[in-house]
């Protein structure tokens, strides 16, 4: 059973650019490494311009050797330059019943 996921990624001033890119590139790096499921992942932007992505990792032991793995770990050091991980709560937009966000196509 995949173990479902919900991330959001905000913006350093300046590096909404480069994180668009680095979360095109994400499901792409975990696949090549098998950590995650077939199934897509979905992003929208919040209003304050953090990006929510939702993903399915294939299993814990995954999410566990993504932490080991050097691609993930480069991929990883791309997002910490561009943005800050923010608990998804603090976005004013999980405090709605249906909450908002602006779809993002990759």
């Amino acid at each position: 059973m995949g173990r479902m996921v919900i991330v959001a990624y905000r913006p350093k001033p300046g590096g909404e650019a480069d994180l668009e890119t680095c979360v095109r590139d994400h499901l792409d790096v975990l696949r090549r490494r098998d950590l995650v499921t077939d199934r897509d992942a979905i992003a929208g932007r919040a209003a304050d311009g953090t990006i929510v992505e939702v993903f399915e990792w294939r299993s814990a032991d995954a999410i566990e050797a993504a932490h080991a793995d050097p691609e993930v770990g480069a991929l990883w050091a791309r997002f910490d330059a561009c943005s800050e991980y923010v608990p998804v709560g603090e976005l004013p937009e999980a405090a709605q019943l249906f909450s908002e966000l602006e779809g993002l196509d990759w």
